[in-house]
């Protein structure tokens, strides 16, 4: 156990809701909530002005709605999120070559690896110069505890939230778990919580009072004695550095099930794409295809198959997800498919590539088969729609005349969007067709505008141009 408060654990202020609370003005200060808009959405955050109305994550999206009718829902923008995470794990980085990422918004850091603090008061400084940091950067708000321990840091940046600092000196650990309840502790959740309850321990004092012995015998061996070990605030674990990635993957989930199968076939498809364009952006290739498929009755399937070698190829990608989906029944309804690459490499085995060829030959010569066995039916080119663009509520979009704004809201043939960017005053909001040539989808602007000569102010401030 450590004796100075040199594990920091930082945890950003409802996230995704702040990033979009920062990109638009007229949002600042209301209740935004952020998730799947369909009928079996959930929240992914909240602002706090939400959480007032009692919603919080995971909550149905329809619940939310009953709960905060007049809220902004809007619907996640991860590359934004990304961007904005890779800002502050950059700060986080200067700090220590040890950072431990465990999402986007959130992480520890060992302080004493990177010599920046050594003592309680340097630990504290550091934390203090983060925070203002991550505001000048990204203009968004983080919660940091520091503690000699992971647990007892991330159960500080608990009490810190939002926008504060906390630090517990070590050896006043007990003291303050000791009347929390059992649920605080990591790996304590609903049905083992039920279960302490029923034996009468709610508090993490309570569990050191039982003793390992009686929480082996309510938990077993290896639950039992970890969870003593927690309740007396012993936590050895070190902060590790980011892990490699061991898989990239992309999902949907529809609002209606899909039962027709040419459908399904083509959502497949698309998403081997997509999962190829982040292989791409990851620069990395892999060997094993998985296909995920939830069905009407929420059974959820998984089948992969795994390749002579890594591939970043999209013919080869959706290739073997078309096999993979043929092992697959879907004619009671699809309710959510997936498409993921593992076995991770940061190159691509060439002889793939001709797989691909090959592939895309042998559909050639399938498909001239077929034509010339109904050589006597005269062909006829059906002209095709073209595919109708969707606004989905918070996205990004730039109009010709009246530059770049949001989507607050769309359907009927219409869209409507609020023009404003990060720094300026809340925007106007004007309603278009769906079909306007002169609208467009466009690419999310840096949450902190900056002036030559600026080294960071946050979105909103003077010295961004914006609100005082």
């Amino acid at each position: 156990m450590r004796t100075a408060p040199t594990i920091l654990h930082l945890d950003m202020d409802a996230f995704y809701a702040s990033a979009e609370q920062a990109a638009k003005p007229s949002l600042r200060g209301k209740a935004v909530i952020v998730g799947g808009l369909g009928p079996r959405g959930v929240v992914a955050t909240c602002s706090y002005e939400a959480r007032v109305f009692g919603v919080h994550s995971a909550m149905p999206m329809a619940q939310a709605r009953r709960l905060a009718p007049n809220a902004a829902y809007l619907v996640p923008r991860f590359g934004l999120y990304r961007e904005v995470s890779e800002q502050v794990m950059g700060l986080l980085r200067d700090l220590s070559p040890l950072v431990e990422p465990l999402s986007l918004d959130e992480a520890f850091v060992d302080l004493e690896a990177g010599q920046t603090a050594w003592d309680a008061e340097s630990a504290r400084l550091t934390g203090v110069k983060l925070r203002g940091d991550i505001r000048t950067v990204t203009g968004l708000t983080g919660s940091v505890g520091l503690a000699a321990s992971k647990m007892v840091a991330k159960i500080a940046s608990e009490q810190a939230k939002p926008d504060g600092l906390v630090l517990i000196e070590p050896g006043t650990e007990r003291e303050l778990l000791a009347p929390m309840s059992v649920r605080t502790l990591p790996g304590v959740g609903p049905a083992t919580g039920d279960h302490l309850r029923r034996a009468g321990i709610t508090t993490v004092g309570e569990i050191a009072e039982a003793g390992e012995d009686e929480l082996v015998r309510l938990l077993g061996k290896a639950h039992g004695v970890a969870l003593y070990a927690m309740a007396l605030a012993h936590d050895v674990r070190p902060v590790v550095a980011e892990r490699d990635t061991k898989s990239v993957s992309v999902e949907d989930t529809y609002d209606v099930d899909i039962h027709d199968r040419v459908r399904v076939r083509m959502e497949v498809q698309r998403l081997a794409d997509r999962c190829v364009g982040r292989l791409r952006g990851a620069h990395l290739s892999g060997r094993t295809i998985v296909l995920k498929v939830r069905r009407y009755d929420f059974s959820t399937l998984t089948r992969s198959e795994t390749l002579r070698g890594p591939t970043d190829d999209p013919a080869v990608v959706r290739e073997a997800a078309a096999r993979l989906l043929e092992s697959v029944d879907t004619t009671g309804g699809v309710r959510l498919l997936g498409v993921g690459v593992s076995g991770l490499a940061d190159y691509t085995q060439e002889d793939l590539f001709a797989q691909a060829r090959t592939a895309a030959a042998a559909a050639s010569a399938e498909e001239l088969e077929h034509v010339e066995h109904e050589e006597t039916e005269e062909a006829v080119e059906e002209p095709v729609p073209p595919a109708e663009r969707r606004w989905h509520a918070g996205h990004d979009v730039r109009h010709a005349e009246f530059g770049h704004g949001w989507v607050q809201g769309s359907g009927l043939g219409r869209v409507t969007v609020r023009f404003e960017t990060p720094g300026s005053l809340p925007g106007r909001v004007r309603t278009f067709r769906s079909d306007d040539p002169l609208l467009e989808v466009a690419e999310p602007l840096p949450l902190v505008e900056r002036r030559p000569g600026d080294v960071g102010a946050p979105a909103g401030s003077p010295a961004a141009g914006g609100e005082g």
